[in-house]
């Protein structure tokens, strides 16, 4: 289809659905302009035993909180389900309970029961929410979700959910029941795994409460928000009065562990570099601490830190020339990893900016004991973290051993940022990177100043600017203005970004340098009048890229069309005209290379994700057209399969299919996944991954009993096989048996 006949189709469907969006139906409210609701906690009057029922007579004392209202479907409409929640206290805890009432409880969807469940727990199955705003700054949260049968997950949001770290775990108990009137859920805190100010009295926080019903694909708040928004929208949430005086504990927790370990390295990974890492049979051990000095200030500390229960890679196939980009999966850099935050952010609910943290930040936490994907040894590090005044304030040091040839170094990093207005943050960032070996004192550093803003609710605004410099006295600079609206109706998005030809954050992520980059979008999302369709999304976009002599590199200019089902499926289309300038070549594949040119080519996609509601679910996508001088073909697609909650079976595959004029290959990747939970405290899972580029086979068997509370033992096998031997070649085998044991004072 030509682009001017496309164009015409999207605005032939945009008309009547703009008209359509208009116009508000009957009996909605709006939940932008609702006055923001109060309610109080209340002294328990007895005992509670936490079992999931509320027959105690400290629930029926209690004040119950039951209107809620509709985000999504019908946004401002009253919930189509009641929920029933209520506060109390102790001096040892903070209790929440909730019944929500279901008409057909037989249809409860609950995926799985592991705690911190990847992905957002409330958003693909049944769920009840609490956030938590214990400073009452409208701006942080501690965020609490639970399933009907006791899966948690549990985190905390700062910036009005800018930054969320779901990488942190607090002590809570949880209990739920599934009955004849839907479910229910009883949940007790203690004081010391929440912050707050114990000089405060009376103690009043910000809060609000969410409720899922997935098979509706119906989310509604206490605090009432538009469907763009989220739980830890602070600015938003309502307030919880009448909180005691807590006197304040000593917030230390102390968390040693101790591992064996096996290890087999095969000679052709490593040649003939000195390796560190022991292998054959090995002990170890090690602790953390964590210790609360001020109810807003954190320290951490880790000593010989290890990561062996951490998830592996997920395997990737680039057909580009500019990096891959890994996210981070350790628990210790995820947790606060919001702080020291800084590049090509997004806040929550702004439209589509052209560039994300996958293009740029400066600070990304795997440059820190990881080699190629393979672990360096650490010595140990510490981590600051605190707000005071408006004032947030991060500080993290770590210190490796030297590694295969390599000398030991040391990682640093601080961030200071400045909270004002609503949700708008002035800050610095700064990083060095040194090695601390006898082979000298190498530097790489880094400082970058950043501004983001949501000015009259609509308006986003981001930038920053930074420079790095080197021992060998290189050095560059990149910066970033973008501009975002987004309404109930309309998105658009303008930003320029520099990045020059040495800027080389050591310890951050480029994945591209010598460039100026301009960018435009323009789209709306209506809710057009028409069966089974929540939302549709037609939007135009363009990327042009320069080097920085002005000459053009890339251009692509999109057009896309999406659309958004009441069931919660999403079907993506997009058509996309590509230029781009290649001044030299680039290996897309050992022994095969694009060459020089100045190549146009046109790609078309299209892609629909299923309900993820469902018991089956799964995702196809096709795409194709040009490859520089060549073309490719494209096609994936994944399914999963969740008889109950205690099973998840996952798979998915890829295929990519290259032709070129004197060349042709084709570059597959296929994975399955198995996770098991018995219990809400004991799990087993398996992730195999099949590259079949590298002809490599990835396997990673895990147990993991949680024992008490944040106190876990772990068994761990991952290995990589050489597939060109049959199977047979193992490259590298880890086995793991890892105790860790909180202990809180």
């Amino acid at each position: 289809m030509r682009s001017d006949h496309l164009i015409a189709a999207l605005a032939t469907m945009l008309v009547p659905a703009v008209a359509a969006a208009q116009n508000s139906g009957p009996g909605m409210l709006d939940p932008e302009k609702m006055p923001r609701p109060e309610t109080r906690a209340v002294r328990a009057t007895s005992r509670i035993d936490l079992d999931g029922r509320l027959d105690e007579p400290a629930w029926q004392a209690a004040i119950p909180i039951t209107e809620f209202i509709q985000a999504q479907p019908n946004t401002g409409a009253p919930a189509t389900e009641r929920t029933d929640v209520r506060v109390v206290y102790d001096d040892a805890r903070l209790y929440v309970s909730a019944v929500c009432y279901d008409s057909d409880p037989r249809h409860l969807i609950t995926k799985t029961i592991e705690r911190d469940y990847p992905g957002v727990i409330s958003e693909d199955m049944d769920a009840f929410g609490v956030g938590f705003d214990t400073f009452l700054d409208r701006r942080s949260s501690f965020l609490f979700l639970v399933n009907p049968r006791g899966g948690l997950k549990d985190g905390q949001t700062f910036n009005d959910g800018t930054t969320r770290d779901y990488g942190w775990d607090g002590i809570v108990d949880v209990k739920t029941t599934v009955h004849d009137s839907g479910w229910t859920v009883e949940m007790a805190i203690p004081w010391n795994t929440l912050r707050f100010d114990p000089a405060r009295e009376p103690q009043s926080w910000g809060v609000n409460f969410s409720r899922r019903i997935r098979r509706k694909n119906e989310v509604s708040y206490w605090a009432p928000l538009a469907r763009r928004d989220r739980i830890f929208l602070m600015s938003a949430a309502g307030t919880l009065r009448d909180l005691p005086r807590i006197p304040k504990g000593r917030n230390l927790w102390v968390k040693p562990f101790t591992l064996g370990r096996h290890v087999r390295l095969d000679p052709s990974v490593v040649g003939s570099t000195p390796v560190s890492i022991d292998t054959g049979y090995g002990a170890d051990a090690g602790a953390d601490v964590k210790w609360g000095i001020t109810p807003r200030t954190t320290l951490d500390l880790t000593f010989r830190t290890d990561f062996s229960d951490a998830d592996v890679d997920q395997e990737q196939v680039n057909l580009t020339r500019f990096p891959l980009f890994f996210p981070e999966l350790r628990e210790f850099f995820l947790e606060n990893s919001g702080t020291f935050t800084f590049g090509d952010v997004a806040a929550p609910g702004a439209p589509r900016s052209g560039a994300s943290l996958r293009d740029f930040t400066l600070f990304h936490s795997r440059t820190i004991g990881l080699k190629s994907g393979r672990p360096v040894p650490l010595v140990g590090g510490a981590r600051l973290t605190g707000r005071a005044e408006g004032m947030e304030f991060g500080v993290l040091d770590v210190q490796s051993e030297a590694f295969e040839g390599a000398p030991a170094e040391n990682f640093s990093v601080a961030r200071l940022r400045r909270n004002f207005l609503r949700n708008s943050d002035l800050g610095i960032l700064v990083t060095n990177r040194q090695s601390t070996g006898d082979t000298g004192s190498a530097y790489n550093r880094a400082v970058g100043a950043d501004l983001n803003m949501r000015v009259a609710q609509y308006l986003f605004v981001t930038s920053y600017f930074a420079l790095t410099r080197e021992s060998g006295g290189a050095g560059g600079e990149a910066a970033r203005l973008a501009l975002g609206w987004r309404d109930r109706l309309w998105d658009g998005a303008a930003m320029v970004r520099y990045a020059g030809d040495d800027f080389d954050p050591g310890m951050g992520f480029a994945r591209r340098t010598g460039i100026r980059h301009w960018y435009g979008t323009l789209g709306a999302h209506p809710r057009p009048p028409v069966a089974g369709v929540l939302e549709i999304n037609p939007f135009v976009e363009a990327d042009y890229v320069t080097n920085l002599s002005g000459r053009r590199e890339t251009w692509e200019g999109t057009l896309g069309f999406g659309v958004t089902f009441r069931d919660g499926g999403m079907l993506g289309l997009r058509y996309a005209d590509r230029r781009e300038l290649l001044e030299r070549p680039f290996q897309v594949r050992t022994g095969i290379a694009v060459p020089v040119g100045d190549y146009h080519f046109r790609e078309a996609s299209a892609s629909y994700q299923a309900s993820e509601g469902r018991m089956l679910s799964g995702n196809v996508g096709v795409s194709g057209g040009g490859y520089y001088y060549g073309n490719r073909f494209t096609v994936n697609g994944g399914l999963s399969w969740q008889p109950n909650y205690h099973i998840t079976l996952d798979a998915s595959a890829q295929h990519n299919a290259v032709s070129l004029p004197d060349t042709s290959f084709t570059a597959d990747l296929y994975t399955a996944r198995i996770k098991y939970a018995y219990s809400t405290t004991l799990y087993f899972g398996a992730f195999v991954q099949y590259n079949a580029d590298a002809d490599q086979v990835v396997t990673n068997l895990r147990i993991n009993f949680i024992h008490a509370p944040l106190s876990d033992f772990f068994l761990v096998l991952t290995e990589r096989r050489d597939g060109r031997r049959g199977g047979r070649g193992v490259l590298e085998r880890f086995i793991t048996a890892k105790v860790t044991k909180l202990f809180a004072f």
